[in-house]
């Protein structure tokens, strides 16, 4: 099953996302409780959020060379189509999937924590006989890549975290939400138009060109992100979720951080170490927290070494 856009051999479904309830939710999921292979009890999802599958953009290499499928999960505010370029770069030898996550993009809307992003990554790679999987996560995507890899290590095969660490972050995105509710769109939009509506609350011009994308043009103009679960959510996001003694992903893991960026520290390594004793940490020059759109070149060379090794 699939939803969204698909790219390659592979023909595209017309279904849209859906969510997951009753009878065919009790079937996929495990019974409650359970545990992965490292034994302690998963933290519980959101107990009003059902499991939604998420869009996917998936792209397939000319000659399939049995590697694992590489997924990219995006960072707050972002979409799949963000991480095209990246994505287009692993296809040459993979197959690849990006993924829209609650929120986001095309997918369905619904209150957000991450085990209940877990859950609905986890269930859309099943559907997509996708697992077990390479993550690459950004930002909010890199943290649901950790988790994901903590709770379920046997479903992940490797991964790459662009510049976030296993901490409670914030660096403003809270207060980038609330400025977002404040626009009111009128009743005609174009992009021009939206580009100034936007700069009144959001001046800096990458942010706002982000944003821009999230926005819904034409006679019924307004945002098609789910602003106010997300905003709702910001705690949940911008926390750290409760880990069990005992979970460690002991599987291939390299942090990216950008040199500019607050985002990893050195007083985040010990967990990073206790929670991925085999990961490696390295440095993007002349990038920010954007670091795969400050220096795409280098980012570049080194997802794709790291995801060859696997």
């Amino acid at each position: 099953m699939s939803s969204g856009l698909v790219a390659g051999n592979r023909k595209p479904q017309t279904s849209a996302p859906f969510l997951l309830q009753g009878p065919i939710l009790a079937a996929l999921l495990p019974p409650s409780g359970s545990a992965s292979r490292n034994g302690p009890r998963r933290p519980s999802a959101h107990k009003d959020s059902p499991i939604v599958l998420l869009n996917v953009i998936e792209r397939l290499p000319a000659q399939p060379a049995g590697h694992p499928p590489v997924v990219f999960l995006h960072g707050l505010f972002g979409r799949a189509r963000n991480m095209g370029f990246l994505q287009r770069q692993v296809a040459r030898t993979h197959r690849t999937l990006a993924l829209d996550l609650r929120n986001h993009g095309e997918s369905p809307h619904g209150p957000m924590d991450y085990p209940t992003m877990v859950d609905d990554v986890v269930e859309t790679l099943r559907a997509q006989e996708a697992l077990p999987a390479i993550l690459v996560g950004h930002s909010m995507g890199g943290k649901l890549a950790m988790i994901m890899a903590l709770q379920y290590p046997e479903l992940v095969a490797g991964l790459l975290i662009g510049d976030m660490a296993p901490a409670r972050t914030g660096f403003g995105q809270a207060a980038l939400a609330e400025a977002m509710l404040h626009i009111h769109f009128p009743d005609h939009l174009d992009r021009q138009e939206a580009d100034q509506l936007l700069a009144r609350e959001i001046p800096n011009r990458s942010v706002r060109d982000l944003m821009l994308q999230n926005v819904r043009l034409g006679s019924d103009p307004g945002w098609q992100i789910g602003l106010q679960d997300i905003t709702n959510s910001m705690p949940n996001i911008e926390n750290w979720p409760y880990m069990p003694e005992g979970y460690v992903y002991e599987g291939p893991t390299l942090f990216l951080r950008g040199e500019h960026s607050p985002y990893i520290c050195k007083d985040h390594e010990p967990v990073m170490r206790r929670l991925f004793p085999h990961y490696r940490l390295e440095t993007i020059p002349d990038a920010g927290h954007w670091l795969h759109a400050d220096n795409p070149k280098l980012f570049t060379e080194k997802m794709l070494a790291f995801i060859d090794t696997i």
